[in-house]
């Protein structure tokens, strides 16, 4: 019985994600311009905890309206909560640290169970916006799915209407979705 369960829990779900090596291994100027925050924010503080607690405003109107999302899809309320948490300068920090490390350990790591031949064995739901960067920047190299599989060996997954907050834009379909995966546990 514990086994079933362990093997229930052992699924991963990423939204409009991709594996951080593959990410920078194939970075360039859309992704320097298009999401800048893996760039500018991978920078040594406290240059971007300054940035990002001087000018949370612009930065949550960037994000919000500038990813392919429409920026009347978030509440005055939601986005007063992005921006509150980007003036905090532990969250700042936090938020930073998290970018460094994509840029760095987490790559090394990436680089060595690549070189070891470790891959995701679970089931794998890998989702994305339509017509975002993540389905759009990689299509010469078959797409997320064929990007994912270098990383997993069981990888399902398809584009879902909506920019880089699709599961804000289309929360039924995303919902479903994600149910239907975690379902056939």
């Amino acid at each position: 019985m514990a086994l079933d369960h362990l093997d229930r829990i052992q699924r991963l779900a990423v939204l409009d994600i991709l594996p951080v090596e593959t990410v920078w291994e194939r970075a360039d100027v859309r992704l320097a311009l298009g999401y800048w925050p893996w760039s500018l924010l991978a920078q040594p503080e406290p240059l971007p905890e300054r940035i990002l607690v001087a000018a949370a405003d612009a930065i949550v109107d960037n994000a919000l309206g500038g990813w392919g999302s429409p920026a009347d899809l978030f509440p005055a309320e939601i986005r007063s909560a992005y921006i509150e948490a980007l003036r905090d300068p532990d969250h700042a920090h936090a938020i930073c640290e998290e970018y460094r490390a994509a840029a760095s350990i987490d790559r090394e790591h990436d680089k060595s169970d690549g070189a070891d031949g470790k891959k995701i064995t679970c089931p794998l739901l890998a989702l994305w916006g339509a017509g975002g960067a993540v389905d759009t920047w990689y299509a010469d190299e078959g797409g997320p799915l064929a990007l994912w599989r270098d990383w997993a060996d069981d990888v399902y997954g398809h584009a879902v209407e909506g920019g880089h907050f699709f599961p804000e834009e289309a929360p039924e379909q995303t919902a479903e979705m994600l149910g239907r995966f975690f379902a056939d546990c």
